[in-house]
């Protein structure tokens, strides 16, 4: 089975709860990639820190998912910011290959956000052009959204469009499902609620890693 990331999934609506989160999470040993969660109101009812007050600990590789209807609003300050990936939504009101071309030019990897009601099938050329898609299976905007594993059936589907994808898990991962979504073929996995309710995060970092690397059948 491939290496799967643990990755944990940092959801603040303001500077001094994303600092504490940051905090909490660099003193977790053997976190080296991170996912930071945008939104600006437009595809959700809420929005979160915008991404000017972003800011990561040096080593961390970083997943920018912005959850916006128009990310060419935001495409300066996110080259400026220049995170490892950007993550944008199917479903957003703007074309997205132009916007993948401007960060790749600039160095930065793109992905593709998968809602529960969008098909893989319906967006095969962003999934032919992105390095990344990301099924989603929470409420955006949200943590503590429970595993859709029914949704573990677009893999197989990504993977057909196009073969060299990463694909990622956000939403309601678990020490109890987090074996069924890497061994479905999900290479990096987004973990936030679990992790905000973990009393010792090392200990659960660790008990998820061995988790995914058990090769027991599902």
């Amino acid at each position: 089975m491939a290496i799967v990331t643990i990755s944990p999934a940092i959801l603040s609506q303001n500077p001094t709860e994303y600092k504490q989160t940051v905090t909490d999470f660099y003193a977790v040993k053997g976190i080296k990639r991170a996912h930071i969660d945008v939104s600006d109101g437009t595809l959700t009812p809420n929005r979160t820190i915008a991404e000017q007050a972003v800011w990561w600990p040096r080593g961390w590789s970083i997943d920018i998912h912005m959850m916006t209807a128009t990310p060419s609003q935001h495409l300066a300050m996110l080259i400026k910011l220049h995170p490892d990936m950007v993550i944008l939504h199917a479903e957003a009101n703007e074309d997205l290959l132009p916007i993948f071309d401007k960060l790749k030019q600039n160095g930065i990897k793109t992905g593709v956000a998968i809602v529960k009601s969008v098909f893989p099938g319906s967006i095969k050329a962003i999934l032919a052009a992105a390095d990344h898609a990301l099924i989603f299976s929470g409420n955006l905007g949200k943590q503590g959204g429970k595993a859709d594993l029914l949704l573990l059936e677009k893999v197989a589907l990504i993977k057909e469009i196009n073969p060299a994808i990463e694909v990622g898990w956000d939403g309601g991962a678990t020490l109890e499902n987090i074996h069924y979504i890497a061994q479905a073929g999900c290479t990096v996995i987004n973990v936030g609620s679990a992790f905000a309710r973990a009393h010792d995060k090392q200990k659960l970092f660790e008990d998820m890693n061995k988790a995914t690397e058990s090769q027991d059948p599902i």
